[in-house]
């Protein structure tokens, strides 16, 4: 690592893989490390609150489908739940609609020759106390701080951005 790349406390960049970093953009391995440890975070988190509001079994996969369900009180095509949530392995989303449904949380139908899934009465009550332990654990507490929702909605959309890169590196690194 080169003296440059070292802040003035002499100590380098904050990442988990130091030969990642000697490449030309360090700051890509820093955003990596805090992505790997935001999203360890977020999914001991997901499955904390939805074990407080009364599911303890559920996987942070199984959260997030039970939310994009959930979303604007609409049936929603197992297909647009893979792509919402950006997951091209459509067994694990099977899975996990399966899992809800053992849970009385959605209900599946089918609209033509697709398979739907819908959230149930229990479904929807379930993501109301997950919101309400939400706002008042997480919300709350952050609200307290210098956090600047105009900074976090620019972190968020630099998120989806950056997530199209790896993306795109994917596809051509799966043609190698």
């Amino acid at each position: 690592m080169s003296a440059k790349s070292l802040n003035p406390s002499g100590i380098g960049p904050i990442v988990s893989s130091a030969h990642l970093a000697e490449g030309a953009l360090p700051a890509l391995s820093e955003f990596e490390f805090g992505l790997i440890l935001a999203s360890h975070a977020f999914h001991r988190w997901m499955m904390r609150c939805i074990a407080a509001a009364g599911v303890p079994d559920l996987s942070p996969l199984d959260v997030l489908i039970l939310h994009t369900v959930n979303h604007r009180g609409r049936a929603k095509r197992l297909a647009d739940i893979c792509l919402v949530l950006s997951i091209e392995e459509t067994h694990l989303v099977s899975y996990g609609v399966k899992k809800l449904q053992g849970a009385g949380l959605v209900t599946s139908g089918r609209a033509g020759k697709e398979k739907t899934v819908e959230i149930t009465e229990r479904g929807r009550e379930i993501c109301r106390k997950y919101r309400e332990i939400r706002d008042k654990l997480l919300i709350g507490p952050l609200s307290t701080t210098t956090l600047d929702r105009e900074q976090l909605s620019e972190i968020a959309a630099m998120m989806r951005a950056l997530s199209g890169h790896y993306d795109q590196a994917a596809r051509a690194a799966a043609s190698l």
